[in-house]
C-alpha cells in the first residue's frame, strides 16, 4: 500500500463552453485539497471562454488554445502537458464535488492501481459501482464513469499496447482505452465516495446512432462476435423511434 499520496492532474477539453463552465470552475475552487493542475486544451473557442480562463488566477492552470480534431485529440494533448501522476477529466459541463481529489489522492495513495473509480451521478441516478458483464456493458463493467467518475496514471498511455486516445472514435475512445488497459492488467480500485456529477449535453448523449456505432465496433474487437451484432441489431431497435426523428 502506498503512503505518500500522488500528483493529479484535471483535464478538460472546452469549444465555446461559456455558459457552462463558471460552475465548473466553481467547483474546483470549492475544493478541499488544491494541490492540483487544470490543463485545459480548447479548440479557440470564439465566445468568451478563453477570456474566462485568462482571468484565472487563483489556480494552477495551464491553458492553450488551439485547433484540434476533436475532444480525445485534446485530452491526448492535454495529458502530454500535464505533469500529474495520475489525471482526471472533467467535461465544462461536469461538476466535482468538494472533497473529489483529496480523495481520489487518498484512494490512489492507499491503493497504488493504475485506476481509480468511484460513484457519479448522471442526472438523477447516482452510479456507485461498475456493474454488468463486459460483453455487455464495455467499459462501464470496470467504471463508474470515464470523466468524473475515474482518474488514470498517465504512465498507462506509455505502453505499446495501450496507446493514447484513438481518433478513429471521435465519441468512444475511452471505452477503447479502458478495455485496452484492462486487457493489459491494469489495476483498478473502487473507492467508497462520490466524486461528482456528469453533464449530459456532450456528444455521446446526444448522437445516438454514433454513439451505438462506435460502441459496436469497439466491442466487435473485445468480445464474441455472433453476440455484439445481435446486440447492436437489439439496441437499434430499442432506439429506433428516437433515431427515425429528424
Amino acid at each position: 500500500m502506498g503512503s505518500d499520496k500522488p500528483t493529479l492532474s484535471v483535464i478538460t477539453a472546452t469549444y465555446n463552453a461559456v455558459e457552462v463552465l463558471p460552475e465548473l470552475l466553481a467547483s474546483l475552487r470549492a475544493q478541499t485539497d488544491l494541490d492540483f493542475e487544470w490543463v485545459v486544451m480548447d479548440a479557440v473557442s470564439t465566445d468568451g471562454t478563453v477570456a474566462i480562463l485568462d482571468g484565472v488566477k487563483d489556480l494552477r492552470l495551464v491553458c492553450r488554445s488551439e485547433p484540434d480534431f476533436g475532444i480525445y485529440d485534446a485530452l491526448n494533448k492535454a495529458i502530454r502537458l500535464c505533469s500529474g501522476e495520475y489525471y482526471l477529466v472533467i467535461g465544462a459541463d461536469d461538476l466535482l464535488a468538494p472533497d473529489a481529489v483529496a480523495n481520489y489522492k487518498l484512494w490512489a495513495a492507499k491503493s497504488g492501481a493504475d485506476i481509480v473509480t468511484a460513484s457519479v451521478s448522471y442526472g438523477a441516478i447516482v452510479k456507485k459501482v461498475p456493474a454488468g458483464p463486459s460483453w455487455l456493458r464495455g467499459q462501464m463493467a470496470f467504471v463508474t464513469s470515464h470523466a468524473v467518475g475515474s482518474i488514470y496514471k498517465k504512465a498507462l498511455h506509455a505502453q505499446r499496447d495501450i496507446g493514447f486516445y484513438s481518433r478513429l472514435y471521435p465519441i468512444a475512445a475511452d471505452q477503447l482505452f479502458i478495455l485496452r488497459a484492462v486487457r493489459q492488467g491494469a489495476r483498478i480500485c473502487v473507492a467508497e465516495f462520490f466524486a461528482g456529477r456528469f453533464g449530459d449535453d456532450g456528444v455521446s448523449s446526444t448522437d445516438i446512432l454514433g454513439t451505438l456505432t462506435e460502441f459496436f465496433r469497439i466491442q466487435m474487437q473485445f468480445e464474441w462476435r455472433p453476440l455484439q451484432i445481435l446486440l447492436f441489431m437489439l439496441r437499434l431497435i430499442k432506439h429506433s423511434p428516437r433515431l427515425m426523428r429528424p
